[in-house]
């Protein structure tokens, strides 16, 4: 079984909520305290073992690029002022031993196409993909413990879970499932966005996920679903009937940082993490 050790980053988004920040800058480099979104989920994956960060893009993303680059003239100005923790956080962000690739997205057709433009560089392996939106504190890297639930099943696909009120299923990717132990389940039927009436159950796939290659010869095949989109949640629901798609329901605190009241919470809580007094 091979290990995971890529991670798709969807960043092609506009962040239309956050405008009138993000008419200049992606959502994905608005900071949380001092650090941007996007290099939250970037750790989190480093945490997990990946070595090489897929960032799906957009016109106007080049600063995500510049961030995870390396940059000679402050590293030296911080060098040469005896700034020695700056300089560690700089060259923190981006350490030895990963590496950064970007693929432009032609076209906002949905997550699923996104996911689908970073076959080239994924191939044959399984990979993770990581929605910056979904900002979770959490003791053990969440896609950490996706790869390790995926390890002790001996392969499969893994989409992290948590419930949510029934009201909020037009939001989510809903699953219904059968437990295979105090966490993980495996899933019977996942549909995108359901009315509540309509929903199988409340367990919601967030924006964390470990998937086999077959993903992709299931993303070529679908037509446009929910908002004339790929949806990547079509696609696993094709890969559903084989038995190796599995729900796992997350140790960790979830932030909703593509809305508003959710960037300010994670912002708040992660203040208080830092020691500031609010």
């Amino acid at each position: 079984m091979q290990p995971v050790r890529k991670a798709v980053f969807p960043v092609a988004g506009l962040g239309t909520r956050f405008l009138p920040a993000t008419k200049a800058m992606p959502k994905e480099m608005l900071p949380i305290v001092d650090k941007p979104l996007i290099q939250y989920a970037v750790e989190e994956a480093a945490a997990a073992g990946i070595t090489q960060m897929i960032f799906i893009t957009g016109r106007h993303k080049r600063s995500i690029e510049d961030h995870f680059d390396r940059a000679p003239e402050l590293e030296a100005e911080l060098a040469a002022k005896g700034k020695a923790d700056l300089l560690e956080i700089v060259r923190s962000i981006s350490p030895e031993g990963e590496s950064y690739v970007y693929i432009r997205q032609p076209e906002p057709l949905g997550l699923g196409h996104a996911v689908l433009c970073a076959e080239p560089v994924v191939g044959s392996e399984p990979f993770a993909v990581i929605l910056a939106d979904d900002l979770i504190d959490a003791d053990r890297s969440v896609v950490g413990q996706l790869c390790d639930a995926r390890a002790a099943l001996g392969g499969g696909s893994v989409l992290a879970v948590e419930d949510v009120p029934r009201a909020d299923t037009p939001r989510y990717g809903i699953v219904s499932s059968t437990a295979v132990d105090a966490r993980t389940s495996r899933i019977s039927h996942i549909v995108e966005k359901p009315a509540p009436g309509d929903a199988p159950s409340t367990l919601a796939v967030l924006g964390r996920y470990v998937l086999e290659p077959e993903i992709f010869a299931e993303l070529r095949r679908i037509q446009r679903g929910a908002g004339g989109e790929i949806q990547l949640t079509d696609a696993i629901a094709r890969l559903v009937p084989a038995g190796r798609t599995y729900a796992y329901r997350y140790e960790g605190r979830r932030f909703d940082c593509g809305s508003r009241e959710g960037f300010l919470a994670a912002t708040v809580h992660y203040a208080r993490k830092a020691g500031y007094a609010l």
